[in-house]
């Protein structure tokens, strides 16, 4: 029995006529005859009996056409599940994103993605870059902005903007406004340091980069946390090393630097699984936010 036979089955019901049925369906009366002939053969069962021109169903049929509307609801239904349409596809939307660019970056870009696709259930995670490369390849995320450069030949990105990463240093009065001044390496040597823990790409490329200017970091403590970090430095246990647009805005008791003629910047970048089949709402929010985020 297959699942071509049942709606071939269904017509004739509905028609009580191979001739219409085979109309409706777009096949010969004798393609459709054949197919009868071959699922009340499978079936062992008559299916019809004629009357005149007409074809009248026997009990069996009856019953058979429960059955068949029935599957043929839950065919569509399960269609419907996986239709790769970003139009309709109202499935859970999972959105994996740094905090610090979340904070800083997304806010509006998100509030216009909720109104483009009103229907769909938009999820954030907040995660650093590693746990979002594995949540893509195990698929429990959809798309992810994450911080390049990190080595997974797995992934599709989507290259967005640079972020320069700055040196902080703690300060006995309060700074105002924005400036960036010049630091040298050897009193980035002498520092003692509070870091994005070993795990995180984040502390790779900050440590990328300072060995490549001669420097192994003293590092006495360890912080999830953007904020976290910026209070201890504040609060003068060492320096550190984040993103720019973390440290812009009120008030603090930080100096921010750069390595004279050695800028650090990360690359922000969508990333997607590599797939044959990818989702194309998957495909349309990152397209979205590629314009949304590059134009910032």
């Amino acid at each position: 029995m297959e699942f071509r036979q049942l709606q071939l089955f269904l017509a004739v019901m509905e028609f009580s006529s191979v001739t219409r049925a085979a109309e409706k369906m777009f096949l010969s009366p004798g393609a459709v005859s054949l197919q009868l002939h071959n699922l009340a053969a499978d079936l062992r069962t008559e299916l019809f009996v004629r009357s005149g021109k007409r074809l009248v169903p026997t009990p069996a049929a009856l019953r058979l056409a429960e059955h068949a509307r029935a599957v043929l609801a839950q065919i569509r239904r399960i269609e419907q599940e996986f239709a790769n349409d970003p139009l309709t596809d109202h499935r859970p939307f999972h959105l994996a994103t740094g905090a610090t660019t979340l904070i800083h970056r997304l806010g509006p870009p998100l509030r216009l993605l909720r109104k483009k696709f009103p229907q769909t259930p938009i999820e954030i995670t907040v995660s650093p870059t590693e746990e979002m490369v594995d949540g893509l390849l195990d698929r429990r995320f959809d798309l992810a902005l994450i911080s390049l450069p990190f080595a997974q030949g797995n992934l599709d990105l989507v290259p967005l903007f640079e972020e320069e990463l700055l040196v902080l240093k703690p300060s006995p009065q309060r700074v105002s406004g924005w400036h960036v001044g010049v630091i040298q390496p050897a009193e980035l040597a002498s520092a003692s340091y509070i870091f994005y823990p070993k795990r995180s790409n984040m502390r790779t490329i900050i440590e990328n980069f300072l060995h490549d200017i001669g420097i192994t970091p003293r590092v006495i403590m360890e912080a999830d946390d953007t904020e976290a970090i910026k209070k201890l430095v504040e609060t003068g246990f060492g320096y550190s090393i984040l993103p720019e647009s973390a440290l812009r805005g009120r008030p603090r008791f930080f100096q921010t630097f750069r390595v004279e003629d050695r800028k650090l910047v990360r690359t922000q970048a969508l990333a997607m699984a590599r797939s044959e089949h990818r989702r194309a709402l998957t495909e349309s929010i990152a397209r979205f936010l590629q314009t949304a985020l590059s134009t910032r």
